[in-house]
């Protein structure tokens, strides 16, 4: 049917047919489109639809398979952000009308998805690819087990129907292209297509191009559009699709497929088959992209954009071409949380228990008497900075060696070094040079003999003459016991080693091999030979790297393990793995549990401390005001000093009798009022809090707990139990039996507004009314355990009277009262050196975390003495690292820096400064509904309405991440996480207060002005 026989609706018709078909009233707008037509329908009060009438000759079948898709994704994934189906008044989804030519046009609604196309936001702001991933995974699961017949068809754009395009090769003019994927054609027909076949097979969407995926402001996928693409064909062809256009146009290409490849993974798993297919199948589908714009461009030769808009896809086949397949493989492997090469491991655990069957390959032995480890990062230039020449560089070298009387220098494995200058170092990253060292370098004098480790044959050779190669350079290849086959390299050797090479030469070990090669002939290098250990010649063969890009140093690690495994030195000869921010959020994902959440919208790579101030990879300066843990300042001087001056000497557990942990003890039983006169030590607050909980049970006999809402005491099983912040929240499973769980004493969003003057008194009688029922049913307490100060709770200082009233009723019911004083503790609020002395009360147990040691990992309890004596009870308590001396002496040492450096009064000082000043912002930030706290213990609640008190959370995030681009970090807390928590080291200054005051007013205006 010819084009131009073919109705087009206008606007005012297409707002005709929306208001028969399905009842409102919408204003039109035409939308980009070919063959069909689009109309975006906007209705009052009701949002935005996308009207979609089709050509009268489109299939019915695949209409219906289209909509029974949306459906099917809708009910298996309601939050996927993808169109939905609306039916219309007579309860259709998809529909017909007669144009006015008489013809029958299918007609059907969907809701429109808000946002900006991927390829223009792109290029506005560095988005997270592996988003991409993420939501085909989701929709690829979603889709497992839908059929239907419409998806079951001949289309050109399937890659499992690639060699159809054959046909179209002729058609594509630039000769290079059509060699490039007349390759990839015959690798699909010949290996592809087999392996293909023997993968999971489903409906895909198979169409994920950046101009289908929508994205908000923040950056983040709101919409995949467009499903006219799908077809019942092989998972992985969908993210290899995804990957595709996620390549296009990228200085890093591979990078950007690897975000894809994870992030699909993480949540609809690859086998290890589709894995191995993944590049390939990129490569087949821009090649299908080159055959289609061929035949249009042929049918259509006056429409040059066909041609201008393959450039990307031409570029990224040229450039694809000169990468080693088997390297993107093993990347992608890794990235998905498997071992990138292998049965890397497997030879790892043979020669770590064969140790004894491997020989020396040099004279000397290599002893840690007799090597020196060399720095050879910034070999490349000498004290001023000059370039060195080899020559230059030997004399360094040896030099070196010399003074330090060293039989053997050594050149770290996985060193990142800038010494290698040839041309052949470069990547296709523009941006990126290969400068991650793979072996081990022994600089011995030249013509040194080197002998076989282990029984081998030569499995290459050759004499590799480029300038800065390897010179001379042979690789055995070995086998263990069970068969598995690996291999050796020996670089920069003599030319006299290479008679000893020929005709694939068997060798034993301990036989000679080679020479160190002298400079020039040894690749122009100081005399020393390359020693690499590998598992896979990745194709390269002589040419193999030995030095990697820093983007395939995980890969590269895997296919080549760490040399000493072989040469058997006892001593640290790897260099250090430092990685980008986006490398380590990558590894994170890859490693560590999913639910470690990161702070703000662009995660911090924080790399030093010092007092009050946190220091970025990039050398920016942040003020710390959140992290109370390093209570006396991040690597205080005197805190360092004490704990790497008793490390050296002594640390062990307390079954020996020490100094440290009794002159500690003293030290910070001094600090508590009496009875509370016996310690336990532990290693984290949770520690602190557990061992609590079983003193108390242990002095009661009896389980019931009372706790405060919102509390949070820990990340032991026993304590996400007593702490409702957690097991009343996304992923808890509620209140436990033996929890009673008493209102949180908040007097600006509770039911008793702080101005009551028995605020206290109040809230401890909704607290004792659970006592009581408790009671009732026939229990007894255990304890009442409650943060002096309410942390997670929104930074709550507790109203005068409460604890007091509380105390007397738990006990007088047979209850302990545990203080915890994890984060309040060690004067940070100023007025007392603990927390529950605000309130004029002693508690039975008291728990110390955090603070205790500026970081060390260290907690405490104190006690009574009747309730240590209960706990003795024929079973010994025994803390491997509790109490150990290196915890003790730091432990020490904070409480005298606090002492000394009068940190108590600092925090009460500065804290009040805080507070004033932020009470003065009431006034003209209408988002502030109340400040609170004390000393440097301060809470910001921001309110959206000061009568409903609804919370402005979304403000509250976007304030702490602009000031946070300001170099100030803080956080946000509370049951709505609304509010701006205060929580700095406590040796932060006036100057930092009004530092802080300042940027607060600025970037909080800036958030109410939104």
């Amino acid at each position: 049917m010819a084009q131009d026989t073919l109705h087009l609706y206008s606007a005012a018709e297409a707002e005709c047919l929306f208001q028969e078909l399905y009842g409102p009233v919408g204003r039109a707008t035409a939308l980009p489109s070919e063959r069909d037509q689009n109309f975006k329908l906007v209705v009052e009060g009701e949002g935005a639809f996308v009207l979609k009438l089709y050509a009268p000759e489109t299939d019915r079948i695949w209409l219906e398979a289209q909509d029974a898709l949306l459906q099917e994704l809708a009910e298996r994934d309601a939050d996927l952000p993808l169109p939905r189906v609306v039916p219309n008044n007579k309860n259709k989804i998809t529909d017909e009308v007669l144009d006015p030519s008489g013809k029958p046009r299918p007609i059907r609604l969907l809701s429109w998805m808000e946002g900006e196309v991927w390829n223009k936001a792109a290029q506005k702001q560095d988005l997270d690819y592996s988003q991409i991933g993420q939501l085909m995974g989701r929709m690829d699961k979603a889709l497992k087990s839908f059929g239907h017949e419409g998806a079951n068809r001949t289309f050109l754009w399937d890659i499992a129907q690639a060699v159809t395009h054959r046909a179209f090769l002729h058609l594509i003019d630039d000769e290079k292209i059509r060699s490039i994927v007349t390759d990839i054609l015959d690798r699909f027909e010949q290996e592809n297509a087999c392996a293909l076949n023997k993968l999971p097979s489903q409906v895909i969407h198979n169409d994920a191009n950046d101009y289908n995926i929508l994205v908000d402001k923040q950056g983040q996928i709101s919409g995949l559009i467009d499903f006219g693409d799908f077809i019942n064909s092989y998972r992985v062809c969908d993210l290899a699709v995804a990957c595709a256009y996620a390549m296009l146009g990228q200085r890093d290409p591979v990078g950007r497929a690897c975000d894809v490849v994870s992030g699909y993974h993480r949540v609809n798993p690859l086998t290890a088959g589709e894995i191995a297919l993944v590049y390939d199948l990129v490569q087949v589908r821009l090649a299908e992209s080159v055959c289609m714009a061929a035949q249009q461009y042929a049918a259509n030769p006056e429409n040059e954009y066909l041609l201008i808009s393959q450039k990307d896809v031409r570029e990224l086949l040229i450039r694809m071409e000169q990468i080693n397949r088997e390297v993107v493989h093993y990347r992608f492997r890794d990235v998905c949380g498997l071992e990138a090469c292998p049965g890397s491991r497997k030879l790892v655990q043979w020669l770590s228990a064969n140790a004894d069957q491997i020989g020396p390959i040099c004279d000397p032995a290599l002893s840690a008497d007799n090597v020196l480890v060399l720095d050879l990062s910034t070999l490349s230039v000498d004290e001023e900075g000059k370039a060195l020449d080899a020559e230059a560089a030997t004399n360094l070298i040896f030099s070196i060696m010399e003074e330090a009387g060293a039989e053997v220098g050594i050149g770290n494995y996985l060193e990142d070094r800038n010494v290698y200058k040839g041309d052949f170092f470069e990547t296709v990253d523009p941006e990126e040079r290969r400068t991650v060292h793979l072996g081990i370098d022994l600089f011995l004098p030249a013509y040194a003999p080197l002998y076989a480790p282990l029984d081998g044959k030569v499995r290459v050779h050759n004499d590799n003459t480029r300038d800065y190669d390897y010179g001379p350079v042979v690789i055995l290849e070995h086998e263990t016991d069970e068969g598995q086959v690996f291999y050796t390299k020996y670089g920069h050797l003599s030319r006299t080693s290479l008679a000893l090479w020929e005709g694939g030469k068997a060798f034993k070990k301990g036989e000679l091999i080679g020479y160190v090669g002298p400079y020039p002939e040894n690749g122009n290098w100081a005399p020393h030979v390359h020693f690499q250990l590998l598992l896979d010649l990745m194709g390269m063969e002589n040419d193999v790297c030995g030095v990697a890009a820093r983007s395939e140093r995980n890969v590269w690690a895997s296919v080549c393990p760490s040399p000493n495994l072989i040469l058997g030195m006892q001593i640290k000869c790897e260099g250090t793995i430092v990685r980008s921010a986006r490398d380590i959020r990558s590894e994170r994902a890859r490693h560590l549990g999913p639910n470690l959440s990161l702070s703000y919208r662009a995660p911090l790579k924080i790399v030093r401390g010092e007092a009050q101030f946190l220091y970025s990879d990039s050398g920016d300066a942040y003020l710390d005001m959140v992290n109370n843990v390093c209570h006396v300042g991040h690597c205080h001087p005197r805190v360092v000093k004490a704990a790497t001056s008793q490390l050296p000497v002594l640390n062990t557990n307390t079954r020996y009798l020490h100094d440290n942990i009794v002159n500690y003890a003293r030290e910070l039983l001094s600090t508590f009022p009496e009875p509370l006169e016996v310690c336990f030590f532990v290693n984290s607050g949770s520690e602190a809090n557990d061992l609590a909980l079983r003193l108390a049970q242990n002095y009661t006999g009896s389980r019931d707990m009372l706790v405060v809402d919102h509390a949070y005491h820990g990340n032991l099983t026993s304590l996400i139990d007593l702490s409702p912040y957690k097991f009343n929240r996304k992923g808890g499973k509620g209140r436990p039996e033996h929890v009673r769980v008493c209102p949180m004493p908040d007097g600006y969003r509770g039911p008793v507004k702080a101005s009551d003057p028995d605020c206290g008194d109040k809230y401890a009688d909704m607290a004792i009314r659970e006592l009581r029922a408790l009671e009732q049913a026939g229990g007894k307490p255990c304890a009442f355990i409650a943060e002096s100060l309410l942390g997670c709770g929104g930074q709550i200082v507790l109203p005068q009277g409460y604890l007091p009233k509380i105390y007397q009723a738990v006990r007088a019911s047979g209850g302990l009262c545990i203080a915890d004083e994890v984060q309040v503790g060690f004067g940070r609020i100023g007025e007392h050196m603990w927390g529950f002395e605000q309130q004029g009360v002693v508690p039975d147990i008291v728990t110390l975390g955090k603070p205790i040691a500026n970081g060390h990992p260290m907690g405490a309890v104190v006690t009574t003495r009747a309730v240590a004596d209960a706990f003795v009870t024929g079973m010994e308590y025994f803390n491997t690292f509790g109490g150990n001396p290196v915890s003790c002496a730091i432990g020490l040492e904070v409480l005298q820096v606090v002492r000394d450096e009068r940190l108590q009064n600092n925090a009460r000082r500065v804290g009040e400064r805080m507070m004033q000043g932020l009470r003065r912002m009431v006034d003209n930030h209408p988002l502030i509904g109340e400040v609170r706290g004390m000393g440097l213990f301060i809470g910001v609640e921001l309110v959206q309405d000061h009568d409903t008190l609804e919370p402005a959370t979304l403000e509250a995030g976007k304030l702490v991440n602009l000031m946070k681009e300001c170099g100030i970090l803080l956080s946000t807390d509370g049951p709505l996480d609304n509010v701006v928590k205060i929580k700095p080291p406590i040796c932060f200054s006036a100057d930092d207060a009004e530092r802080f005051l300042r940027e607060f007013d600025r970037c909080l205006a800036l958030v109410e002005q939104e």
